[in-house]
């Protein structure tokens, strides 16, 4: 039996170690569904994964990766069939389950959608559990009535990350016009380049006065940070528009004040990747292989090999990883 990679983590004296080892079928979970994994991604939950932090994962050895994308090997569901093109993410994979740091991952058919027509497996990672949440927080902000044709200006926290990247390029596509919000001054031009029409420093965010109700500013907001960011914008939401919150890299204490909602009618949307039911999953990823200009999507995207995660797992916790990065398992 041939093998493969894998990015294995152990747990020793409460420190998590990683190191790349060589598998076989036989090494892998029990599954429905065994596949020939051709690209995964680097998200900050998985940065999380690398570092041990969050207990994100209750038992060790473990493969992290909680996306990723390739063909079907061998299969005991109707569902899907050997050569069937797949992305696997959310439903805790990576996380309780092994994911796709590896060469072949097994899984649960209920955890696959079809790989788009339009997209490679590189390209699909490309856009990743990030861009999806992107585009699941841009769907639930039109639920609320946001249209291109709205007045105002919809924001972007966290612009420069891989969740903010493609935010604005997806709603500076769709027609928006889209402030870009960044702790990262170096940034500008690259966020320019994907449509973003003003740049903010997050600094400027934090030192908005601290009243409950502020100008309206904002047609709408992604917020991939949390924390004190998300407290502050709220202040200046415009009269029944609202925040999808996707992130709390910058903390999960919220200090808001009740008064948009009460006297704007603003609504705070939750919105979270992992638990997307199955047909709402499958509508985003359809429109993300529309919406997005798929050449543009290389400017994001940089690649790496298994060896390199634990350092970009380090970075990604520090904000120094621009855009996506995508894994080939195969390669060395």
């Amino acid at each position: 039996m041939s093998s493969f990679p894998a990015l294995m983590l152990n747990e020793e004296d409460g420190s998590v170690h990683a190191s790349v080892r060589a598998l076989t079928d036989d090494d892998l979970p029990a599954g429905e569904i065994t596949l020939r994994v051709a690209y995964s991604t680097l998200n900050y939950k998985d940065g999380m994964i690398l570092n041990g932090l969050g207990r994100l994962v209750k038992s060790y050895p473990h493969i992290p990766g909680v996306d990723f994308a390739g063909t079907v090997e061998s299969s005991d569901s109707p569902a899907f069939r050997p050569g069937d093109k797949v992305i696997c993410g959310g439903w805790r994979v990576g996380e309780l389950y092994w994911g796709g740091y590896a060469g072949k991952a097994r899984v649960k058919a209920d955890w696959l959608v079809p790989l788009p027509a339009k997209l490679t497996p590189r390209r699909a990672m490309a856009i990743g559990t990030a861009g999806l949440t992107a585009m699941l927080a841009v769907m639930a902000l039109e639920d609320a009535g946001l249209t291109p044709a709205t007045d105002g200006e919809v924001l972007v926290t966290g612009a420069a990350g891989g969740l903010g990247s493609i935010a604005v390029l997806l709603l500076s596509r769709m027609g928006y016009n889209v402030t870009a919000s960044t702790g990262r001054a170096s940034q500008r031009d690259y966020l320019l380049s994907l449509g973003a029409t003003t740049i903010i420093d997050r600094a400027e965010i934090a030192t908005l006065p601290t009243k409950p109700l502020l100008s309206e500013r904002w047609a709408g907001i992604i917020d991939g940070v949390g924390g004190s960011t998300l407290s502050h914008v709220l202040s200046s939401l415009r009269a029944r528009a609202a925040v999808a919150a996707c992130g709390n890299v910058g903390g999960v204490r919220f200090e808001g004040n009740v008064l948009p909602f009460l006297l704007r009618g603003i609504s705070l949307l939750g919105i979270d990747a992992v638990m997307c039911p199955t047909p709402r999953r499958i509508t985003a990823w359809a429109r993300l292989a529309e919406v997005l200009p798929l050449d543009r999507l290389d400017i994001l995207t940089s690649e790496a090999h298994l060896a390199d995660l634990p350092s970009l797992g380090a970075g990604i916790l520090k904000g120094q990883v621009r855009g996506r990065v995508v894994i080939d398992p195969h390669a060395v």
